[in-house]
């Protein structure tokens, strides 16, 4: 891959003639676009935004449907060397108010110099954009006029953009107001792409398929930088209407030949629940060379569903711990194991109760098994850390730190959260996890942690159990810990959202009978199973179940369970 000296450069460096970005809408409606045509109509769109003073350093907040017309703000922005930020745009997944004071937070932080949204922005969301006396709000054309766009001289328009420059902000954090902005240079996105496609072995022949969200880091990076970078084709889709219609990524990619694609764990099963059984072998999944499973713990039971149901080999599912603040990947699992992901089987009791990783041959009774989410990338160092700060051995689960040079600048104007997050240049994760033969396993979140009569309980765990019942919706359960004054420890409580609202006639017995399953898979009572209606659940603007907010709304629907917590 060549070495640019910032994003825009590797933009121009692209072959006119060749495909970019084919946006599918539906079977018959696709957006297609060559690097040519994307380069004329950001620098058409960048031409606009310095006519209304945006200059380098400013911060351009972009508020728009996924698709070609957002990324060319995106991309028009870095040309005038402003710093652009993709907000999650309204839908109906989102809680209304949740979103109102997420998105006035994020904005009145970035305090950016412009706000670009499109012509169909919801008006009565236009109050909950922050916008200073010095900001504009911009309202973006269906798709730019390139017309009279000519390519410029390279070195003289873009020699403002330095390699230290920040080139862009991400924001993966949920819904709230506390979300997090995080400062990336074009050196450490550059870095980043350059591992990626080398670990990978990415080449001209790939194509990627997407449907993550634009504000996410792997939407962000892996599929649309990455692309724009090492000039390969994208094809992608609205992240609504993946969740609405998950089947037609099979579709999608069978008709396109697409090779490389990153999912969160949760896709794995969602994709085959809601395609029918009768349609799986109607689809030709044989074009994807990888399809990586990342952002969430992996569960191989996840994996093995979607290899099962589509006939694809076992080479092909692969995994990565990632996260905005390292731009990206921190890992990546060996994509020339044939298996797959390693994985490792260990002593139940010793985890929970130690947090001790002891291996055990499979199928061993009171066994738990974990997979792999890889080894680390280049210039990527990992440690395990302890509660007090010591660096754990190879058989302990601990907070993961990180340490590389794709690691951010800090959170934007937040040096308060900056200095709490990165330690003696080390960030702090916040993820639970172990290194064992030089790969790292990641197991939980730790906040996310429920200690339960002194053993350690990941609601992750929980809530796949949970999830797998035939009457519950998959991806919309929440497992949580509640103090009981009288046992002087937390009790399990778990939310879910039923598939049917019918299923809420039988709502007894089906409690009793999940909670039989949790006991039988992991040795653990649950409390209470509170039963709720379709879309119950707090969602975030990715559409996934969201687990603080969901637990205050529970709490407050039942707060006789609010007794101290």
């Amino acid at each position: 891959m060549p070495r640019f000296a910032h994003l825009v450069e590797a933009l121009h460096a692209a072959p006119g003639d060749k495909p970019f970005i084919a946006f599918w809408v539906d079977e018959d409606e696709q957006e297609t676009v060559t690097f040519a045509e994307f380069r004329r109509c950001a620098l058409a769109e960048a031409a606009l935004l310095r006519e209304v003073g945006l200059t380098a350093g400013d911060r351009l907040v972009v508020l728009m449907p996924q698709g070609i017309p957002a990324m060319t703000s995106f991309v028009a922005a870095m040309m005038v060397g402003a710093i652009p930020a993709f907000l999650a745009y309204p839908n109906f997944k989102v809680e209304p108010s949740k979103y109102r004071s997420g998105l006035a937070g994020v904005t009145a932080n970035l305090s950016a110099k412009a706000v670009v949204i499109d012509e169909e922005f919801p008006e009565e969301m236009l109050a909950c954009v922050s916008l200073g006396s010095e900001t504009k709000l911009l309202r973006a054309p269906a798709r730019a006029n390139d017309s009279d766009a000519s390519m410029p001289d390279r070195q003289h328009e873009f020699r403002h953009i330095q390699p230290d420059s920040l080139a862009f902000i991400q924001h993966s954090a949920g819904t709230t107001g506390l979300q997090k902005g995080v400062a990336l240079t074009h050196a450490a996105v550059l870095r980043q792409i350059e591992y990626l496609a080398q670990v990978l072995k990415v080449s001209g022949d790939d194509r990627i398929y997407s449907w993550l969200p634009l504000y996410h880091d792997m939407g962000l990076i892996a599929c649309f930088m990455l692309p724009m970078v090492c000039h390969i084709p994208l094809v992608m889709q609205s992240p609504i209407e993946w969740v609405m219609r998950p089947e037609t990524m099979l579709q999608i990619i069978s008709e396109y030949k697409c090779t490389l694609a990153w999912m969160p764990n949760f896709a794995f099963q969602f994709v085959p629940r809601r395609t029918p059984q009768s349609r799986w072998a109607e689809y030709d999944l044989s074009s994807v060379r990888l399809l990586i499973n990342c952002s969430e713990p992996v569960r191989a039971s996840s994996m093995v569903e979607f290899q099962r149901a589509f006939a694809v080999k076992s080479a092909v599912l692969q995994s990565s711990y990632a996260m905005a603040e390292n731009v990206f990947a921190v890992t990546q699992s060996d994509i020339g194991q044939p298996s797959g992901p390693s994985r490792i089987w260990v002593d139940a009791q010793q985890f929970r109760s130690a947090h001790r990783i002891m291996p055990l041959e499979e199928g061993t009774p009171g066994a738990l098994l974990f997979t792999s989410s890889g080894r680390l990338m280049p210039n990527q160092q990992v440690r395990i850390l302890s509660d007090s700060g010591e660096v754990l051995g190879a058989d302990f689960v601990g907070e993961i730190v990180v340490q590389s040079d794709c690691l951010f600048e800090g959170y934007y104007n937040r040096p308060d959260l900056t200095a709490q997050a990165i330690i003696d240049g080390w960030y702090h994760t916040g993820d639970l996890g172990f290194c064992l033969k030089g790969e790292l396993y990641v197991v939980g979140r730790k906040k996310d942690l429920l200690i339960i009569g002194g053993e350690n309980i990941y609601p992750q765990d929980i809530e796949e159990i949970v999830g797998s019942h035939p009457a519950i919706h998959d991806g919309r359960v929440i497992a949580m810990g509640v103090y009981n004054p009288d046992l002087g420890t937390e009790d399990i409580v778990v939310v879910a959202e039923v598939e049917h609202e019918k299923w809420l006639a039988n709502a007894v017995e089906l409690e009793r009978e999940i909670c039989s399953r949790v006991v039988a898979g992991l040795g653990v009572a649950v409390r209470r199973i509170f039963l709720k209606p379709p879309k119950w659940i707090v969602k975030s603007t990715a559409g996934k179940a969201a687990r603080s907010a969901t637990r205050e709304k529970l709490l407050h629907e039942h707060p006789e369970l609010n007794v101290e917590f």
